[in-house]
């Protein structure tokens, strides 16, 4: 019906704003952080990779949503920069050993797959709060939930899409070397969720 579509394209550019909005940038950080040293020529791999990210979210945000889970906002709050910076550091270190940031070693993609999977359950949460907050009360939640899905999905890809783009212009255009790449992507993307993280562990309420 038309109200179905409507609901459907209301949360879909909910969960699109959501993961793509540059003002509460934690999980963009967090897709960065994942992506960091991935070319588009090794898009299988990270395939499996932002894969088990959604499937580790998408139970997580089904299940608080719908009130089977609950989860201290404040942990959830703590818990998603950590998620961030264990990434980066992890990044960094495989690179440094590894020295080749375009082709991660198979010991370092399954730990990532691992990591994305594991620390997927926990932005979930995050994405929930935000979701349970916009639908209140209303007792049908079914499509809003699936259509706020396909929106973080598609904003997900919209950033996975950004981070390929500059890693080739950076190390195929610009010539940087593709380890100093991802070292100093992952580095950034560390420093940034430190600050985030400094926010709630300061907050003297």
């Amino acid at each position: 019906t038309a109200y179905m579509a409507s609901e459907f394209a209301v949360y879909l550019e909910l969960g699109f704003q959501h993961i793509a909005d540059v003002r509460a940038y934690d999980h963009i950080l967090f897709v960065v952080a994942l992506s960091a040293g991935y070319a588009l020529t090794h898009w299988r791999q990270l395939l499996i990779l932002v894969t088990a990210f959604t499937v580790g979210h998408s139970v997580t945000l089904a299940l608080a949503t719908l009130r089977l889970v609950s989860i201290s906002s404040y942990l959830v709050e703590v818990l998603i920069p950590v998620t961030i910076v264990l990434t980066g550091v992890f990044s960094i270190y495989e690179t440094r050993r590894a020295d080749d940031a375009e082709d991660p070693p198979a010991r370092t993609r399954h730990i990532m797959y691992g990591l994305a999977l594991f620390f997927g359950l926990i932005h979930g949460l995050g994405f929930s709060t935000f979701l349970r907050a916009v639908l209140g009360e209303e007792e049908s939640i079914a499509l809003p939930l699936f259509s706020f899905n396909v929106g973080l999905e598609l904003g997900q890809i919209g950033i996975l899409s950004i981070v390929l783009a500059l890693t080739w212009a950076m190390v195929r255009g610009v010539g940087v070397k593709g380890s100093h790449w991802t070292i100093a992507l992952s580095g950034t993307t560390t420093v940034a969720a430190l600050l985030i993280l400094a926010g709630p562990l300061t907050d003297t309420g």
